[in-house]
């Protein structure tokens, strides 16, 4: 080819790679707006997602806190001697119901009924003595201090006395309580020391819960309030349970603070020390309330919870504010009104502004079908 056919060649070539080029451009813009026509907004699901929905209603919550413990007497009472000696008769055994007063056992006492008799005679001498040392002293016969002498003789003989009567009672063993024997630590024959433990005796009148409770909850509980008591022993009974008293102290390391609930009456009859009870405390109720599933709720990274609210078919993400949350339910505040559907399955796909498929009709109050407004539900 020659130098003028080059010449004249070279523009051609320019002008059918621009071409190529514009056709290259206008085929990709033509493939984004496609794609961005199918999928509605950048960084968004191609098509409609499937989605479960209910609407936000309006109820009644109460939160509570669960806590088990052991049933136990409200006060136990340990029997010793107070004596030494050997055990004469023993009247009771485990289970034996007895009143305040009622003789449990006898201690041999003949060795203190002597003394205590040598200690009376001992004593009616002296009191003679006094007596004459009062004439004699009125008469002027003897002196100051032998009529000192004399009451001082007496007010040692009656300490004697009164104090070996108090050894021989002690020989009698008595309830200090009325209540049930739950413990018998000897049989008749045993020879017992001083402060050797004889019987247990409970007061079973009242029975009590001692739970421990988070210092966060227990903030809203008093005495008084009434809890809700279950036994493994009798499952689908419930009991009702008064709290008796609220420890002042929690413990310092695990937060916990002790709470007794009583069982009186039936309930207490119901019962036995040593059963396990599960202890349902009510920390506070609210009336009229909207309330959404809990599992509808997602947090961002922030901590701040929202939910999504389907409007024109769409997931709209809202941010709220919540409050108590029971079994399963969350009380929300502020951010959603009563009535308005909201997403319960499929938050994991979701993106504000997304386009939706309900798969399952939501219901509001009564039944009724609650459809949003250019929803899919298919």
């Amino acid at each position: 080819m020659q130098p003028a056919d080059r010449t004249m060649a070279l523009p051609i070539v320019l002008a059918i790679l621009l071409a190529s080029c514009s056709q290259g451009e206008s085929q990709t813009a033509g493939t984004s707006a496609a794609t961005g026509s199918a999928g509605g907004r950048r960084g968004l699901p191609a098509g409609p997602v499937p989605v479960e929905v209910a609407p936000v209603e309006n109820g009644r919550i109460a939160r509570s806190v669960a806590v088990s413990g052991n049933i136990e007497p409200l006060r136990t009472v340990a029997v010793n001697s107070q004596l030494a000696g050997a055990l004469r008769t023993v009247n009771v055994e485990e289970g034996s119901i007895v009143d305040e007063g009622a003789v449990l056992a006898t201690l041999d006492d003949r060795e203190i009924v002597a003394q205590l008799t040598s200690a009376e005679a001992a004593f009616e001498v002296a009191e003679a003595t006094f007596q004459r040392a009062e004439q004699l002293r009125e008469r002027q016969v003897i002196t100051a201090a032998e009529y000192e002498r004399d009451r001082a003789a007496l007010a040692a003989a009656r300490a004697q006395r009164d104090q070996l009567r108090a050894r021989a009672g002690y020989a009698t063993i008595l309830a200090p309580i009325a209540g049930v024997v739950t413990e018998k630590s000897v049989e008749a024959g045993h020879s017992v020391g001083v402060q050797t433990r004889l019987f247990s005796i409970a007061d079973v009148s009242t029975l009590v819960v001692r739970v421990r409770v988070s210092e966060l909850d227990v903030v809203a509980l008093r005495a008084g309030d009434m809890a809700d008591i279950e036994l493994d022993a009798f499952p689908g009974q419930p009991l009702t349970g008064r709290i008796r008293r609220i420890f002042p102290v929690a413990d310092p390391m695990s937060r916990l603070v002790p709470v007794e609930v009583a069982l009186t009456g039936a309930d207490a009859g119901t019962a036995r020390p040593g059963f396990l009870a599960r202890v349902t405390f009510a920390l506070g109720a609210k009336e009229n309330v909207r309330l959404v599933p809990a599992s509808a709720l997602v947090t961002d990274p922030s901590g701040a919870q929202a939910l999504y609210v389907i409007e024109q078919g769409r997931a709209e993400r809202r941010l709220v504010r919540t409050g108590l949350i029971s079994e399963g339910r969350m009380e929300i505040v502020d951010g959603v009104e009563a009535g308005e559907v909201i997403v319960i399955t499929g938050t994991n796909n979701l993106r504000d502004g997304v386009e939706v498929r309900i798969v399952n009709p939501a219901t509001g109050p009564g039944g009724t079908e609650a459809r949003p407004q250019g929803g899919n539900s298919q």
